[in-house]
């Protein structure tokens, strides 16, 4: 379906292109990472999966659902992996699609954390900085819902292994194929927990101070960028969310740090979950893109509750350089098309077929038709 540059008219800077590093990204509308759960119980990336994500290769840039980088990062039932062969080549299958459908990719590298359950690890409890156990809700496992469990904390010594299967899963992600790679340090997940003093009480040198606690992080994106050049690689965070049993005191103090910190690298971008739709821990005002852009010269990605029109007055006021849609794009493949062309969305597709393992719900959302009265208007 063609654009006309009219239909961009409206939308003028959400609609530019924009160049991180040698890869241009041809609008600024990114597919937010989406946990869906077709995977099945190999993680392999199947056809199912190339369909899905070159329906929405349009985006000026997808970034893949969160990827596990290790058996010991599993944590949610039948999600992809990339630390095995068959994994690689059933996403360089998805990276292929997505290419030949114009599109760019990154993979978003994972460990689940405490979000975790030993129904996924023989009986072994799922590891984290401290042992304190995510309170409310339940854990996504092959035997359905289960309460979270008390983590085991890491040792020392083991933190280097980690730090190395994050490495091995961008290589693997670099032989795929993707554009780059995101590292997933939000929403309570492993690396997020390091950051945190509600979820890190470490005497170690990993825990005990706000630098401390970044170390982690930061040897993860010291390791990923030997893989990868630094403005193919971004960063996920999410100051304000209490997803996952999240929320420090201190978070303006830890996360402006992070930000700071991580401007040093040069990445392709900071993503930024700004908004307070996703859970908000209420511990105080939420941290905005504005105060990460006195930190971080970089491009910064906005995420969670944004309009076309929201995304364009960010972009436009200099807060941002790209916005991620999630929910949007469930049930509408075409929600590039719908932005530049004004035509309503699809509502939302329920909660039940998220993660229903199917078709449906999945990659069964038909295209705006317009009637004839709309294409001779636009």
């Amino acid at each position: 379906m063609t654009q006309s540059n009219e239909s961009h008219s409206s939308l003028p800077h959400l609609f530019s292109p924009l160049e991180l590093g040698d890869l241009t990204l041809p609008n600024r509308i990114v597919m937010a990472p989406l946990t869906r759960a077709r995977s099945g119980e190999d993680r392999v990336p199947n056809d199912m999966m190339a369909t899905y994500y070159s329906q929405r290769a349009l985006a000026g840039l997808i970034i893949s659902e969160a990827t596990v980088v290790s058996p010991q990062g599993i944590g949610w039932s039948q999600t992809p992996g990339i630390f095995n062969d068959a994994m690689t080549e059933g996403w360089q299958r998805v990276v292929d699609s997505v290419h030949d459908h114009g599109g760019r990719i990154f993979l978003q590298l994972w460990h689940t954390g405490r979000a975790s359950h030993s129904a996924f690890h023989g009986g072994e409890l799922p590891v984290a900085p401290s042992a304190i156990a995510i309170e409310g809700d339940h854990s996504h496992t092959p035997e359905g819902k289960k309460p979270y469990e008390t983590p085991r904390a890491l040792d020392t010594d083991e933190i280097p292994g980690i730090v190395d299967d994050y490495r091995d899963a961008a290589r693997r992600a670099k032989e795929a194929g993707f554009d780059g790679v995101e590292v997933h340090s939000a929403n309570g997940y492993l690396l997020d927990t390091f950051l945190q003093s509600k979820t890190n009480h470490r005497s170690d040198q990993y825990g005990g101070s706000t630098e401390n606690r970044y170390r982690m992080l930061g040897e993860v994106v010291d390791a990923v960028t030997e893989i990868w050049p630094a403005d193919r690689v971004g960063v996920r965070l999410a100051p304000n969310g209490s997803f996952n049993d999240m929320g420090s005191p201190d978070y303006r103090e830890q996360f402006t740090y992070v930000a700071a910190q991580l401007n040093t690298y040069g990445l392709a971008y900071l993503h930024v979950m700004d908004g307070t739709g996703f859970g908000f821990h209420e511990l105080g005002p939420a941290m905005t893109l504005a105060d990460f852009r006195q930190v971080f010269s970089g491009p910064l990605m906005g995420n969670v509750d944004y309009t076309a029109e929201k995304a364009e007055t960010a972009i436009a006021g200099g807060d941002a350089e790209l916005i991620a849609f999630g929910r949007p794009f469930i049930s509408n493949p075409d929600l590039v098309q719908r932005f530049a062309n004004g035509w309503p969305l699809a509502d939302t597709a329920p909660m039940d077929v998220w993660y229903s393992h199917g078709k449906a719900g999945y990659t069964d959302f038909s295209p705006y038709q317009p009637d004839s009265a709309t294409v001779a208007s636009s």
